[in-house]
């Protein structure tokens, strides 16, 4: 496979940085050949991880165009053998293997992402996050807020897969009131719909049920969206020719978050037989899944680096930051720009109420570098959010460290 494929074999000595996190991937990744290699990440409060033979990393970075997330040192001399990107559908046509444990990989690392958020953001936990009985409460909180297709759609998987709760009786009576006024499409999909179109503002799929196929965006806008302390987040918005649901596909878990259509959607349904079959034929599709994956994991990574600050302020200019990065764009120049959302959209996307938002969103807008324009945020100088956020976080890392000293004092 290397000769055909003509991947270079590379080797390290003990103790030799070979990632790190913040630095540009250029497009490698690594699979361990020999030796043994630990990993370690800022957001991460566990300790390092080993890897070994048969391993991989910067797969994420590589795949997503991004920053390493992760920094990465031999523990012995080590071997690696370097793919590029674009080597990448010849590896894994030759390999499926690769291809299928590289998705599970990301699939898990997203779910432990994901859970961190969860446990940072709750106030309180007391029913497993991905527990199906979460629907209700779903339900629950989608018709208080006369969101009548959400709540729908949220109490009749309740019933479908809880069927024995002492709550069915209130959900059935809920179904009742609101289905004169309620829209829910595909509530019982046939085998055979593959091709799939969800008008505006219907669900596709819901926080807590389980899920059995994953979606491509062949035409319109899906918003993901998840309950964080009992508010709705908007995590993404996904465009034509975006993948989603693959997790609870290959996992056979709960499905995370809820996809929702933004606008009319068409979209393919892929179940777990037909994802194999893709593998094997398809290396460009899995290809572009990896890629979708691994800019999933950065996005998500990057919210649990922003959840961790614990400046406010600095957390909204962090996540406006987030979202340059997000378009690959250089922030060095002193060019101005137009976000493609207001003050709003971007509490929402913190996981702020709009009271305690709208204080911060005064203060930033002291800063005459920032207006609203259209209803749009507008930076006359689009480095001033990269020098905001170095500003935060180093203030952040003067405060740890005073904390540290008087703790050791």
């Amino acid at each position: 496979m290397s000769n055909e494929l003509q991947l270079e074999v590379v080797k390290f000595n003990k103790g030799a940085y070979i990632t790190i996190e913040g630095k540009s991937s250029n497009g490698l990744f690594y699979i361990i050949r020999t030796g043994n290699v630990t990993l370690s990440k800022d957001v991460s409060d566990n300790q390092a991880e080993a890897l070994n033979p048969g391993d991989f990393f910067g797969v994420v970075s590589a795949m997503s165009g991004h920053n390493y997330i992760e920094t990465t040192i031999a523990l012995t001399d080590v071997s690696l053998i370097v793919v590029t990107k674009n080597q990448f559908p010849l590896l894994i046509q030759k390999n499926n293997p690769i291809a299928m444990k590289i998705i599970l990989s990301f699939s898990r690392k997203l779910r432990e992402l994901d859970k961190s958020i969860t446990e940072l953001s709750l106030k309180s936990v007391s029913i497993p996050f991905e527990d199906t009985v979460n629907l209700y409460s779903l339900g629950e909180f989608y018709l208080n807020a006369k969101q009548y297709n959400q709540a729908f759609y949220a109490f009749y998987r309740f019933i479908q897969y809880c069927p024995d709760n002492d709550l069915v009786a209130n959900a059935k009576q809920y179904l009742q009131q609101i289905k004169p006024q309620a829209k829910a499409v595909f509530l019982e999909p046939k085998p055979e719909e593959f091709k799939r179109v969800y008008p505006d503002n219907t669900i596709i799929c819901c926080e807590h049920e389980p899920g059995n196929e994953l979606y491509i965006l062949q035409k319109g806008k899906v918003k993901i969206t998840k309950m964080i302390d009992n508010k709705e987040v908007l995590l993404a918005v996904l465009k034509e020719g975006d993948i989603f649901g693959e997790m609870s596909l290959l996992e056979n878990k709960p499905r995370s978050a809820s996809a929702i259509a933004y606008e009319e959607t068409m979209l393919m349904a892929v179940n777990k037989e037909n994802f194999k079959n893709m593998i094997s034929t398809q290396p460009q599709l899995v290809t572009k899944l990896i890629s979708l994956l691994a800019d999933r994991t950065w996005v998500v990574y990057r919210q649990l680096s922003n959840l961790k600050l614990s400046s406010k302020i600095g957390r909204f200019y962090d996540m406006l930051l987030i979202q340059l990065e997000k378009n690959k764009l250089d922030i060095n120049p002193k060019n101005p720009y137009t976000f493609e959302f207001g003050t709003k959209e971007l509490i929402n996307m913190v996981g702020l109420t709009n009271d305690e938002g709208s204080l911060i969103i005064q203060e930033i807008f002291q800063n005459r570098k920032f207006q609203l324009k259209d209803n749009k945020i507008y930076v006359a100088e689009i480095d001033e959010i990269r020098k905001q956020v170095e500003y935060y976080k180093k203030m952040e890392m003067l405060k740890e460290k005073r904390k540290s000293a008087h703790n050791n004092f």
